[in-house]
């Protein structure tokens, strides 16, 4: 996983102590920037995110909220008045159908709480293994990985893994990262990708991670 051939798992371990622990220091505000008050509010914003951006979303959804309150409401609504709330952050037939799907599994089959396992929750329409992490981890605290493209990018960059498919750079990155680090380090991604390590412009200049990134070394 770096120029001079792979690294052995201790010093990669060490390697990626080291990133987080930089950039908790860089971005200690760095949290889930999607709003919600409980984990299907969570479930809801997250598939509204799809190639939308999170500050659009947290506009779109307190109405959406102020119509349909819960799962329940949800899982009864009308696709099209659904798809009239959410039009702005496009993909939205796509999306309401997702919203009222899952919503109706989550009613008819689980008591109307949002499942907390990667199998349940991966079951539910809409809901990938990246949504199904954040959930895990920003809802109900179960160390995940969520593998978005600032993490991919940013982890390969850095040389914490080689893969470009998702479940394998989330397999790479588990076998690096302390667990008690997974649900921070992808928003702490997330953060970096905004705002040094910009894709197409890497800002190696003012990165704190250079001394632990490959790309950096080559630059």
């Amino acid at each position: 996983m770096s120029d001079t051939g792979p690294q052995k798992p201790g010093a990669l371990r060490e390697q990626g102590a080291a990133v987080v622990r930089l950039l908790r220091q860089t971005y200690p505000q760095a949290i889930c920037t999607l709003e919600h008050a409980e984990p299907w509010q969570l479930l809801v914003a997250a598939i509204l995110s799809a190639q939308c951006t999170d500050a659009r979303v947290n506009l779109i959804t307190p109405a959406l909220f102020a119509r349909y309150p819960d799962v329940r409401a949800m899982a009864e609504a009308d696709q099209a008045d659904v798809e009239g709330l959410i039009r702005s952050c496009g993909l939205f037939r796509t999306k309401a159908r997702s919203i009222i799907a899952s919503s109706r599994e989550i009613a008819t089959h689980y008591a109307a709480r949002v499942p907390a396992s990667l199998g349940e929750l991966t079951k539910l329409p809409g809901v990938g293994r990246k949504i199904a992490n954040l959930i895990l981890g920003d809802a109900y605290g179960v160390p995940a990985i969520v593998v978005d493209t600032h993490c991919a990018r940013i982890s390969n960059l850095i040389g914490l893994t080689d893969h470009t498919d998702p479940v394998r750079i989330e397999q790479d990155l588990a076998a690096v990262l302390d667990p008690a680090d997974w649900i921070d380090y992808g928003h702490l991604m997330v953060e970096h990708g905004r705002t040094l390590c910009v894709a197409r412009r890497p800002d190696c200049a003012r990165c704190p991670l250079a001394p632990h990134c490959r790309y950096a070394a080559r630059s």
